[in-house]
């Protein structure tokens, strides 16, 4: 993967995309600092898709997406009622 400074990468654009299509992707950097990757559509796509788990995987899965997924009963307040007299 080849670092572009920012403006390397604006200013050969064209060049910039071509590499990360026939290299693969390529890193942005600012000032230095790793800020961004190009990455091809297709695996883009392919690592989007591998990133969310499937119902199937979700219903499958051992632990709970969340501590309580069912209210306790009787755990509502409730109102209490004052009779008229």
């Amino acid at each position: 993967m080849k670092n572009w400074p920012v403006h390397d990468a604006k200013a050969r654009f064209s060049e910039f995309l071509e590499t990360c299509l026939s290299d693969g992707p390529q890193m942005v950097t600012k000032r230095g600092v790793e800020a961004a990757v190009l990455v091809p559509a297709n695996e883009w796509r392919r690592m989007h898709a591998a990133a969310k788990p499937s119902l199937k995987e979700l219903l499958l899965s051992d632990e709970a997406r969340t501590d309580c997924l069912v209210p306790l009963r009787g755990a509502a307040r409730r109102r209490r009622i004052v009779p008229i007299r």
